[in-house]
């Protein structure tokens, strides 16, 4: 199946954003981080309704990569994609993952348009998501992605073997 408009949702330290920027470089489609759109230089959100609208924005172009989470739009993503990719790797990991992210690249936010940003809420968050998050994630995907690819990727060698996939395909 062809990937042209691709959501990637996860938990923080998951490992969306590495996805997003391979499959960005392998289908050479443009990658928007949401945290890039959702927080300013100072790390102010967006209102909602600003934050939809941008969303609404993005999926209308013809190929995307799009990373991040933000339940309260994901209907935005999932309903223009073709593909959703769950990044859905055990708390241990993703916990390891936020934590060395920072270690490796430092706080703030980066060229990339990632933001690292490690407080008491992000690592309740990610310490959290599997039991609070997830479900409603996944309910979302079942009643949106209907009848779209949906890639689960619940280790860091999957989502390896998964990219060498896709780069084979090419």
């Amino acid at each position: 199946m062809q990937m042209n408009r691709i959501a990637i949702v996860g938990s923080g330290g998951s490992g969306k954003s590495h996805v997003a920027c391979e499959l960005g470089r392998l289908l050479e489609a443009p990658v928007t981080h949401l945290d890039a759109v959702y927080y300013d230089d100072e790390w102010n959100p967006l209102p909602p309704e600003k934050f939809e609208a941008a969303q609404r924005d993005l999926v209308a172009a013809p190929r995307w990569v799009i990373d991040g989470n933000y339940n309260s739009s994901l209907h935005v993503r999932l309903e223009a994609c073709d593909t959703v990719v769950m990044m859905d790797v055990p708390t241990w990991a993703a916990l390891w993952g936020i934590f060395s992210r920072q270690l490796q690249h430092g706080a703030g936010q980066h060229a990339s348009g990632v933001y690292n940003r490690i407080h008491r809420g992000v690592i309740t968050y990610v310490a959290t998501y599997r039991r609070r998050m997830r479900p409603k994630v996944l309910a979302k995907i079942d009643e949106l992605a209907a009848g779209k690819q949906v890639v689960v990727l619940t280790s860091r060698a999957k989502t390896r073997r998964w990219l060498e996939q896709v780069a084979a395909g090419r």
